[in-house]
């Protein structure tokens, strides 16, 4: 292999060979090292664009850098998008746009680098298998700064960054951002009552009583994976995203086309958790299954009943988690409800380029007050959490 490597941009997922593109880092479930996530997969990632969900038309126009050696292996990935908008990325940088906008700048448009309408981290660096990683994310790094540079946009934004990332981002002159989420960390439990075991004895009792009102009315809950997806079931949990999201959101990102498309490719990656009254389903979860987590996304309803929306998205993804020795479960984004059902707080990181030295310098200062006040809570909250005295969690 020569040493010389190239950077080239991408505007569709259906231009790269899937099998190349499943070699990197994450999007195998075979790499060394580094747990499978399927939202880095070819299988997801074309779907959100085939499907009409993140395409040039709703915003997000591909502009994903491929490093590749001089005989054109794929060597490393960066996902990224040119966006003129900031829907759907759940690390907010409305409130610099809007003050940027107002001193007579144009923040819009801008490169996001991330996984759309997807809050979870992951790498981002992408590397393949037989080959050194360190130039490779350097040069991606610098790649996506020089990008930014030609494009002559306001700033560069990678969401849901790895820790292990984030050195890399800083020495590129990348600012270093901080938030909060709210996981679950299995600690080798052999059953939900092993868990329930670890909690204040006040806590415990609320969690046992929440579960058996959630399911009362004659409410059972179904597990779904693989060959259980079909059209139909689809059908059902599509309108009770399109009636909880509509309501939520407004507008929900992801198309009917888009839940057919990882049926059809991802079916084993996917854990449909839904509720069923009197015959009928009337809630649904979605979740992902990754090499050692499982990520929960959205949910929806066509009936409402007291706590059958904790059991559905929480209780039964940590069920499902113990049973299957998954490491954690990812709860999506923000939710500090979460913490009372054993999802403690996790730093998430995210790395951005901003153009303009005035506006850098603003967020700069901006993102050192706001580390300390993440970091500061997730002390609280980590203190004040449901386990006995004597428990604590690591992930």
């Amino acid at each position: 292999m020569s040493d010389t490597i190239n950077i080239r941009i991408e505007h569709s997922f259906s231009s790269i060979p899937p099998a190349s593109w499943d070699r990197l880092a994450g999007a195998s479930k075979t790499f060394p090292g580094t747990p499978y996530n399927p939202f880095l997969s070819h299988a997801y990632l074309s779907a959100l664009e085939e499907s009409g969900s993140a395409t040039a038309e709703t915003g997000w126009l591909g502009q994903h850098l491929l490093l590749e050696d001089a005989d054109g292996l794929l060597r490393g990935a960066l996902v990224c998008y040119m966006k003129n908008h900031s829907q759907g990325e759940y690390v907010f940088d409305h409130g610099w746009a809007n003050a940027f906008e107002h001193a007579g700048g144009r923040y819009y448009p801008k490169l996001q680098c991330s996984i759309p309408f997807t809050p979870v981290t992951g790498p981002r660096l992408l590397w393949a298998p037989d080959g050194d990683p360190k130039p490779v994310r350097e040069g991606l790094a610098a790649g996506l700064k020089e990008l930014s540079r030609r494009h002559s946009v306001s700033s560069a934004h990678v969401t849901f960054v790895p820790p292990d990332e984030m050195p890399i981002f800083e020495r590129s002159g990348f600012l270093h951002r901080t938030d909060q989420q709210f996981h679950f960390i299995n600690e080798g439990y052999g059953s939900h009552d092993d868990f329930l075991a670890t909690l204040a004895s006040r806590k415990r009792k609320a969690l046992k009583r929440e579960r058996r009102v959630a399911v009362e009315n004659g409410i059972t809950i179904d597990w779904l994976t693989g060959s259980d997806l079909t059209e139909a079931i689809w059908d059902q949990f599509f309108a009770f995203y399109m009636d909880t999201g509509g309501r939520k959101w407004g507008r929900p990102y992801l198309t009917r086309a888009f839940y057919s498309l990882i049926g059809e490719r991802m079916a084993d990656d996917i854990l449909l958790v839904m509720a069923k009254r009197g015959g009928r389903y009337i809630a649904g979860a979605i979740n992902f299954i990754g090499g050692d987590a499982l990520y929960g996304r959205h949910w929806g309803c066509i009936e409402d009943h007291p706590f059958l929306h904790f059991e559905v998205c929480y209780h039964q993804a940590i069920d499902f988690a113990i049973e299957m020795g998954l490491r954690r479960v990812e709860a999506g984004a923000q939710g500090e409800h979460k913490l009372a059902r054993g999802y403690m707080p996790v730093t998430t990181h995210s790395a951005h380029f901003i153009a303009h030295p005035g506006l850098a310098r603003a967020v700069a200062d901006y993102l050192e007050q706001e580390r300390l006040d993440v970091e500061e809570t997730g002390e609280f909250l980590t203190e004040h959490g449901p386990f006995r005295r004597g428990v604590r969690q690591q992930d």
